[in-house]
This record gives C-alpha cells, structure tokens and sequence, in this order.
C-alpha cells in the first residue's frame, strides 16, 4: 500500500487527518513521533529555515532536497506545497513527475500568480491566475500522477485576495470540475468565520483542507461539526516553534552569562541520539566493524 492510499484510508476511516509543517528530517521524526497523520512540506517553513521571506525565492531543486530528505527519515505520508506549480502547466507536469518520485503522497497548488507572496502578510499583493489557466494547471496534473491515489489538492486564494466567498465557491467548483481531489480553502481572518461560512456553502462533492495558522480557536470539535473538512494542515507551527526555543535559550545564555542555568531546561543529548538514531548504528557497528 502506497502512502497516498494511506492518506486516503486514514481520511475514509477517521473522517479527518492532521498534518504537521515540516522543514527538515529532525521536524518529520518528531511529528511521526508525536502521532500526527502525516507531515506537510512547507515552502513558508524552509524559507524561514533559510532565513528569506515566502516570495517564490526558494526554488523546485532545494524544496525537493528537504523532501526526499524527510522522505528517508519518516514513513508518515507527505502532503507537498508545491505554491503555484512553479509555472505554467507544462511546469506542472514537471512539478508532478518530480515530487511524486520524490516521496510526496499529495501535492497543494494554488491558484495564485507568479511569483507568489505568502499568504498571511500584511499588505501583500494577492493575484490570481485566470480559473481556465488553474484548471489546465489541474488537469495536467491528474493527468500526470502514476499513482492514482496521489491527492491532487486545488488551493483558492480567493479570500486571501479580498475577492469574497461567492469568488471562493465558484473557483472551487471549477476546480471541482476540473477534477481536483479536495479544495483548500484559506483565510487570513483572525477568526473562523470566513472558513466556517465557507465551509457551510459549499455543496460539492470533494472535501475541503484548512490550514488554521490565523484562526487557531477553531479546533477539532468544530471542524469535525461542519461535516465536509477532511484534513488539518498546521502550517507554520513546526518552524514557530523551533525559532521561540531558540530565541529564549540564546537570549538566556546571554543573560546568565553560560549554560549552566539554561542546559537543565534543554532536551537532553541522549535524546537528541536516539532522534538520529545513534543505537543503530551503534549496534551496526558492533556488528560489522571488526
């Protein structure tokens, strides 16, 4: 069974799924570790990892090496941000053939113009691409998959762009028609409100993805209560969270002068081994070192 049946599985059985950001290995390991469904491959999170606004200035070749990378270190499926395909839909055939190699079970693509900004800053510019250019971009990649449990997931940025829920249900029904696994719907609203009026309008016959980074009061009894959301991404959590520790622990060690407060509060080194998976190769070397 491939990871993108899983996916699926996991979705029919469980009625919903939660997907945790990742930007490396180490953040995939943990997440598998912590019970999540599966690990979404941000393209926000290794940008931040590179220190670099979310503007397309990552490219296809370095976000598909942190991919296979957490590919070979977590066996949780990979929900793929892949922003705009990279281009045209030729580019998306490209897109499609590569991540689907790569290791990834799903891929995101949204329906925004080139080059994007990312979607919860302040004052961004926020095009969209035509809805028959979006659909080509659809079709070519259903087209393309080898494995047809692979998601094809269809992202309109319609409420991002101001456009309204009117604009954001019917680009999603031509990406319905076009034949998307699932529509992500996103808001950059402060509370639920866009996402639940949305969710409660729509009468297609896929499911809808949300990514609840600017509405966090929306948990899981009120997303499973509107009955038509399968899937959870949670999508910038995983790079918050690493740069709030680092900042508290570096600014503490400036503080105090050392260590020797702050290294009591860290996790410990043998923790960190058995994240790498040090007794392993312990033992292999036990065994094969002679």
């Amino acid at each position: 069974m491939t990871n993108a049946t899983r996916l699926r599985r996991a979705m029919a059985e469980r009625g919903l799924v939660h997907i945790m950001a990742t930007h490396s290995p180490l953040s995939a390991i943990l997440a598998e570790q912590a019970g999540f469904d599966g690990v979404w491959a941000s393209g926000f999170e290794l940008s931040a990892l590179y220190g670099l606004p979310d503007m397309s200035f990552i490219s296809m070749t370095q976000h598909l090496e942190m991919l296979r990378a957490v590919a070979g270190r977590t066996s949780l499926p990979i929900v793929a941000d892949v922003d705009t395909g990279y281009g045209n839909a030729i580019n998306v055939i490209h897109t499609v053939r590569e991540y689907e190699r790569a290791g990834a079970s799903a891929i995101v693509i949204e329906d925004k113009s080139f080059p994007k900004v990312t979607s919860l800053a302040v004052g961004g510019h926020h095009d969209l691409v035509r809805i028959q250019e979006f659909q080509g971009k659809i079709e070519a990649a259903l087209a393309t998959r080898s494995d047809p449990d692979f998601l094809i997931i269809a992202r309109t940025e319609a409420l991002i762009a101001g456009l309204g829920e009117e604009e954001a249900l019917f680009r999603a029904r031509a990406y319905e028609r076009a034949g998307a696994d699932m529509i992500l719907i996103h808001s950059k609203r402060k509370d639920p409100s866009e996402i639940e009026s949305f969710s409660k309008a729509w009468n297609g016959g896929i499911p809808l993805v949300i990514v609840p980074n600017a509405y966090p009061e929306l948990d899981t009894d009120r997303i499973r209560a509107l009955g038509n959301i399968r899937m959870v991404i949670y999508g910038n959590y995983a790079i918050r969270a690493a740069a709030t520790a680092m900042k508290h622990t570096f600014l503490r060690i400036i503080a105090d002068g050392g260590v020797q407060n702050v290294h009591r509060d860290l996790l410990p080194v043998e923790d960190v081994f058995q994240i790498q998976g040090m007794e392993k190769v312990h033992s292999d070397e036990q065994r094969y070192l002679r």
